[in-house]
């Protein structure tokens, strides 16, 4: 099966790389993500939200955590996206692990995966593909400002 996998190194922490994906300001400011619903907890609830206007929501990701360690780890499964546009796509899983590198930064790793066949598939694959080395490089710089 398909997945889009980004590493990168970030003079940051593990724990800082964790809480960017957790923390509803964080996310605000390097991702612009709207509103979230976290609960940060094996079987908790990781929802985000973008382009929300007077008649609803423009983009959701949604899945259930399947492993949190505030100084290294997120692992979401039965991931989704919503997009008014386009069919749902899911279930995927999004991992997301930090560990510290000898300068005393982090390793980072994200993949995203369970991708499937079709011509919608393609074409969110396709946009995942672009988008992720695109914000885990947002990610980065807004981790080394702050």
């Amino acid at each position: 099966m398909r997945r889009v996998e980004v590493v990168m190194e970030t003079s940051s922490s593990p724990g800082q790389v964790i809480a960017a994906f957790t923390d509803a300001e964080m996310l605000r400011d390097w991702w612009q993500v709207e509103r979230t619903l976290i609960v940060k907890e094996p079987g908790g609830v990781y929802t985000l939200a973008w382009a929300i206007n007077d008649t609803g929501f423009g983009y959701i990701s949604t899945g259930i955590i399947k492993e949190y360690d505030p100084g290294g780890a997120l692992v979401i499964d039965n991931f989704l996206y919503l997009n008014p546009a386009r069919p749902f796509f899911g279930p995927m899983s999004l991992t997301v692990t930090a560990k510290q590198n000898a300068s005393g930064g982090s390793v980072v790793y994200l993949c995203q995966d369970g991708y499937q066949q079709g011509e919608d598939w393609d074409w969110y694959y396709e946009a995942v593909k672009q988008a992720w080395p695109v914000a885990m490089q947002t990610l980065k710089t807004y981790l080394e400002q702050k």
